[in-house]
């Protein structure tokens, strides 16, 4: 199979998935090895643009879904949404041209690929943990609830580990670990989001649907600071 029709493949999986779980792995698997063969051509690590790191997205959301597995079997509605959130991400992904081209000077370096790996994965988890506040807010189980804490915590640690190597990259490429660009502000907006909601969580009061209806909004902090910046406005990590 070409690496394009691995791309395509997921396509039906993930939509297959809104019924059926287990097709999220299938779709994530085809998307990993679409995105290890392109890397394989390119020579490099496919993490530029949007075509690449929507799927890394979609990959990355279908395959932390396995440690919601027993959570997707009791709620219906948790595995319908992730299966719709890595379809439409899959979508987009397609739709967007892949970036060819040599890498520029700038990206010749792990740190760069360490960056944008965590935080794609990141990403996933909080899209995770956005899905089980929804489903909280519908079904009231509170351990949904708490699920959903997981996976924001463990999603904010990776993205704290991603600023840090973001920083050493801009270090290199720049001679500086800051550049007041768009990106760079957005990205802290979430951090601080995230680390809010954390210490609300943890005070009386917080627990249930607010702590719940914070974490799935911070998804759509989320898409704008991925997206929204990069559409928007004009900014170092565009390339």
């Amino acid at each position: 199979m070409s690496p394009a029709l691995l791309a395509w493949a997921a396509l039906p999986f993930y939509l297959a998935a809104i019924a059926k779980r287990r097709f999220l792995y299938a779709g994530c698997l085809a998307q990993a090895a679409y995105l290890l063969s392109r890397g394989i051509k390119l020579g490099r690590v496919p993490l530029i643009g949007p075509h690449d790191t929507l799927i890394l997205l979609a990959a990355s959301l279908a395959g932390f879904s396995a440690f919601f597995n027993e959570t997707m079997r009791r709620e219906k509605v948790f595995g319908i949404l992730l299966g719709a959130m890595a379809f439409l991400f899959s979508v987009f992904a397609m739709l967007a041209r892949p970036f060819e081209g040599a890498l520029p000077p700038v990206l010749s370096t792990y740190w760069f690929e360490l960056h944008v790996g965590l935080s794609f994965f990141s990403y996933a988890l909080f899209g995770i943990g956005a899905a089980l506040g929804v489903v909280y807010l519908r079904e009231g189980d509170a351990a949904l609830e708490k699920s959903q804490y997981r996976s924001i915590l463990s999603g904010y640690l990776l993205f704290s580990l991603a600023m840090i190597a973001g920083g050493v990259w801009a270090y290199l490429a720049w001679g500086t670990y800051w550049l007041w660009t768009p990106k760079e502000l957005w990205t802290s907006i979430l951090w601080l989001y995230y680390s809010l909601y954390l210490h609300l969580r943890l005070r009386p009061g917080w627990h249930g649907k607010k702590a719940a209806m914070a974490g799935a909004i911070g998804f759509l902090v989320v898409l704008f600071t991925y997206l929204g910046v990069g559409l928007l406005m004009k900014s170092s990590h565009t390339f």
